[in-house]
């Protein structure tokens, strides 16, 4: 159900046919529409690419793509009705007046206050092309109301070429004003992390290195690259999901309570936790980071012979690496982070592991020792949602034995049906001005500054590839990473 006002808006989506928008931003849309959050009747979308097609065309495709979520049939088609095209070339300015004019016209029609929503759902090359023809031909609103720029990553290649762009959208469009979307901070399990952390005094009290042994994330895919052999050998793990996702959600477990749960307060304290990372040399990247490239497998081609990627390909598929944070909160506990393709099994989890009890009463002064386990409490982001903390007791056998049980919630069906999915979580954030859950520009400037180094050695350097089994959790240096710290991954040897 929608909470407050509903938003009038006029949107501009950039890559108005592209398969993100077909497949996942006209559906989130168009759940707020249906929710309320988007009024009925004050809102309309201009799609736009090179494509040539009348506005009849488009509304066909906007109502394939959202029919699955209707109630009936003539829901679709009234949503799909707000839906206009138009053929835009980004590098022509001609175009940008056109749909200057254009914007002017449907806002009028369906008095959207001028609020207006530039969504580019496009290579990244362009993003800058567009923020600064959007404000240099006049298609920004002045009348009062909002102007909102929502970009997709990658943000850049590295923190060189971040900058270069984020200095062109700034120079069209304040930073309170750009949104930098990244899907994984629409999750409800990486949504939850700061209610858990400080709604929960006990857990608060003891969220630190003293009582904690390490943090683990892993964000395994089972799937490998599919059909984005042209954007992803350029990419590599790293890039693509170290630097955003994986580095978006280690900012939110590791940093201080902010002094009020807004946009501005949160951001800071993520912001002074990224900076706190310890940044390698090219030593401290062999002794801390670990790549791979996933080789043949039951049913599984290496990934040098998917189709469209080289047969010397150095790109990596799989990347693990040990973060340390230079704080009083963390002193020397370690945070374990990984993503890989075609991994056992799809699973983006959390498990921060918790050290022993300094004294262990029940390991001698009886007949019959029992070892306590440290605690571990884990967060399921995908596909699982829930919580699970696994606490010492007793078992039921006669005499003193102990025994580890897992105190759990995971989201039944019912329940999972009710979550809205992460891009209608965004863009209702998009419409309210709330900035929590995207990236600001010091917080990526951040990540890059930790991820170049890495990159850069990787780069130079050819990787001993294959070096792990399709289906597999990937090379064995990754276990020996936290071999070395006397730890190992807590999943998959303890599968819940």
């Amino acid at each position: 159900m929608a909470t407050g006002t509903p938003t009038r808006a006029l949107f501009m989506l950039f890559g108005g046919t592209g398969d993100l928008a077909l497949r996942k931003l006209y559906p989130a849309i168009f759940n707020l529409y249906k929710k309320g959050s988007l009024s009925n009747d004050h809102f309309a979308l201009i799609g736009l690419s090179r494509k040539e097609l009348t506005d009849d065309e488009f509304r066909a495709k906007i109502i394939d793509s959202v029919s699955s979520e209707a109630d009936q049939p003539e829901q679709a088609q009234a949503f799909a009705s707000h839906f206009y095209w138009k053929s835009h070339d980004v590098t022509n300015n001609d175009h940008y007046s056109e749909l200057s004019d254009l914007a002017d016209q449907l806002e009028a029609k369906y008095a959207t206050e001028g609020n207006r929503v530039f969504y580019v759902s496009m290579a990244p090359r362009f993003f800058g092309i567009v923020a600064q023809s959007l404000h240099d031909q006049g298609v920004l609103s002045t009348n009062g109301g909002f102007n909102r720029l929502v970009i997709e990553k990658p943000f850049g290649r590295d923190y060189a070429s971040a900058k270069e762009l984020n200095d062109a959208l700034t120079s069209a469009f304040n930073e309170n004003q750009i949104y930098r979307i990244d899907h994984y901070l629409g999750k409800e399990t990486t949504q939850a992390i700061p209610v858990l952390r400080f709604g929960n005094p006990m857990l608060e009290a003891v969220w630190n290195h003293e009582y904690i042994k390490d943090v683990q994330v892993t964000l395994a895919e089972k799937l490998g690259v599919e059909d984005r052999a042209g954007y992803y050998d350029t990419a590599g793990a790293l890039r693509d999901m170290i630097q955003n996702h994986t580095l978006q959600i280690v900012s939110y477990l590791a940093m201080d309570q902010p002094n009020s749960f807004v946009d501005t307060e949160i951001r800071r304290e993520k912001v002074k936790a990224l900076e706190s990372m310890e940044i390698y040399d090219a030593e401290g990247v062999k002794q801390n980071f670990v790549r791979g490239q996933y080789g043949a497998g039951p049913d599984s081609v290496p990934y040098r012979e998917e189709p469209g990627v080289p047969s010397d390909s150095n790109n990596d598929t799989y990347a693990a690496g040990k973060i340390v944070f230079n704080n009083h909160r963390w002193g020397d506990t370690p945070f374990y982070i990984r993503s890989g393709k075609k991994l056992a099994d799809k699973q983006g989890r959390i498990d921060i592991e918790f050290k022993k009890p300094l004294v262990d009463i029940f390991a001698k002064g009886t007949k019959q020792p029992a070892e306590l386990q440290g605690n571990v409490l884990s967060f399921y982001i995908d596909p699982k949602i829930g919580v699970t903390l696994s606490v010492n007791t007793k078992d039921s056998e006669q005499g003193l034995h102990t025994e580890t049980i897992d105190l759990n919630y995971l989201q039944g069906a019912d329940r999972a049906a009710q979550v809205p999915l992460p891009y209608e979580r965004l863009f209702h954030d998009i419409l309210t001005g709330d900035g929590t859950y995207f990236a600001s520009w010091p917080e990526v400037a951040a990540a890059w500054k930790f991820v170049d180094p890495v990159q850069k050695l990787w780069d130079q350097e050819p990787g001993d590839f294959p070096n792990y089994e399709s289906g597999s959790m990937g090379p064995k240096a990754a276990d020996d990473l936290l071999a070395r710290d006397d730890n190992q991954w807590y999943w998959p040897h303890n599968v819940h």
